[in-house]
């Protein structure tokens, strides 16, 4: 008995155009090769490069303590003195103490001041809104 098996054609590519990027986004030959493009260079906006750039600023700091019966949210106000990856430090302008405050619990924050920040890519700081009042 003779069986018929099923022929699979396999997908050429026609017209000499150019081949798709494959998986890693670098293009291949039609040969097969893989041509590597540079990897692009830029730096990404974490919050502990904003608080870097901004130490010895004075800050109000919203942190939330979750399942703490005694205050689930607290606010700090003091001078930027260190930022980690996941930490910052403040310092009480009028005792000096200083406070180690953990990133997991950080909201948001607040500065008097305007900020220096740069966001990757961009040359300069960006404008500063004008307060209407």
């Amino acid at each position: 008995m003779g069986g018929t098996q099923a022929q699979t054609a396999m997908p050429t590519q026609t017209g000499g155009g150019s081949i798709p990027p494959s998986l890693s986004g670098n293009q291949m030959t039609q040969g097969g090769a893989v041509v590597v493009s540079p990897t692009p260079t830029y730096e990404q906006s974490y919050i502990e490069n904003i608080f870097r750039m901004n130490l010895g600023k004075v800050g109000t700091f919203y942190m939330t303590y979750e399942n703490n019966s005694q205050w689930n949210a607290k606010i700090f106000r003091g001078v930027l003195e260190a930022a980690g990856r996941d930490h910052i430090i403040i310092s009480d302008p009028k005792t000096g103490q200083r406070i180690v405050m953990l990133m997991v619990n950080f909201d948001y924050a607040t500065f008097d001041q305007p900020l220096n920040y740069t966001y990757p890519g961009v040359i300069g700081n960006p404008p500063t809104a004008t307060r209407r009042g």
